[in-house]
């Protein structure tokens, strides 16, 4: 029975994925790193699904949203990231910042060993070194309390969904730079990939706050109304 409930569960977000991932943003969000709603979803989805299942649901319903809302063929690519950005809420969750924090480390040795990156303007990713930055002080105060990520008031799951999102973001980064693909699929000249980190900087922010503040505001009555149920699989 309860696995059932969870399957139906996966279903749900799959379903609210599709139509977040189907919408188009406003003018002023819809350019780069995300082009519909998608980014209000991938937090809560993996705090609530957990690490495997939340990339699952993430999964399908980026996938199918993209068919719906075709943005070309590399989107379904880069969109990959969503999935990721919902496995590292789940594994904050979980408590497995070991793993996070080798993803951010990895990323950003790749990032900052490709010569193109040197180019660019070093507070365009101001927004993933301060994830990067706040992720490795929870690290560190968990270490001493050893809770921290197990917690699920409002500041743990603003924590879960600024660094689950932000995890997104540096995945698109990797495949953008180190990945090559700024040169490889779309042919962009450096002054324009220059242009795109600075304009980069003042938007997604906005996207990143706005996802943050509605995972705080759903996110605990949602889990707590969820596990009066008695059905929800203990993924946290």
């Amino acid at each position: 029975m309860k696995s059932s409930f969870f399957i139906s569960l996966i279903a749900i977000f799959a379903a609210l994925n599709v139509v977040c991932d189907s919408i188009s943003g406003i003018s002023f969000f819809e350019y780069g790193v995300w082009w519909s709603w998608i980014f209000l979803t991938i937090p809560i989805t993996g705090i609530v699904l957990g690490p495997y299942a939340g990339f699952l649901s993430t999964f399908f319903g980026v996938m199918i949203g993209h068919f719906i809302y075709f943005r070309g063929t590399p989107e379904f690519l880069f969109t990959i990231g969503a999935p990721l950005g919902a496995m590292v809420s789940g594994l904050l969750v979980k408590g497995k910042w070991k793993i996070v924090l080798a993803y951010y480390t990895i990323l950003f040795i790749a990032y900052f060993a490709t010569p193109i990156a040197r180019q660019l303007p070093i507070l365009g990713m101001w927004d993933t070194y301060l994830a990067y930055t706040t992720l490795c002080i929870a690290t560190i105060i968990s270490i001493k309390r050893g809770e921290l990520f197990k917690e699920k008031g409002f500041y743990s799951l603003a924590l879960y969904a600024f660094v689950g999102l932000e995890a997104d973001i540096l995945f698109r980064i990797f495949l953008l730079v180190p990945g090559q693909t700024y040169r490889l699929i779309y042919g962009w000249p450096v002054d324009f990939l220059q242009g795109i980190w600075t304009l980069a900087a003042a938007v997604t922010p906005f996207q990143v706050a706005i996802s943050v503040l509605v995972t705080m505001i759903i996110g605990i009555p949602l889990i707590k109304n969820l596990k009066k149920t008695g059905y929800l699989l203990e993924v946290q």
